[in-house]
């Protein structure tokens, strides 16, 4: 897993915060990614994220107006991916069709 964040943008001192999370297949990273999608929402609490995937990378960029909103939503992420993976570690590699 790579991370970087603390960076503030030009865009009204927006906190960024990034994550990528390397998966041994594709397939793997598109089904964390529909896993760990959120639902759509109108945007509250001054923060906004966003996941992609690009090959067998999940990466996740967040934008916030304050740190500890910022951090409260990666922890929250961070539970729920830990999760995602040890029920794929549990049900080993998923099958192609």
């Amino acid at each position: 897993m790579a991370a970087s964040g603390g960076e503030t943008t030009a865009e009204a001192g927006k906190l960024l915060f990034s994550l990528d999370v390397p998966f041994p297949t594709s397939r793997e990273a598109d089904i964390a990614l529909h896993s760990l999608s959120p639902d759509r929402e109108p945007r509250k609490g001054g923060i906004s994220k966003r996941l992609t995937v690009s090959g067998s990378t999940l990466s996740v960029r967040w934008s916030a107006d304050e740190a500890r909103i910022l951090r409260v939503s990666v922890n929250s992420f961070l539970d729920h991916l830990s999760l995602v993976v040890e029920t794929m570690e549990m049900f080993g590699p998923p099958v192609s069709h």
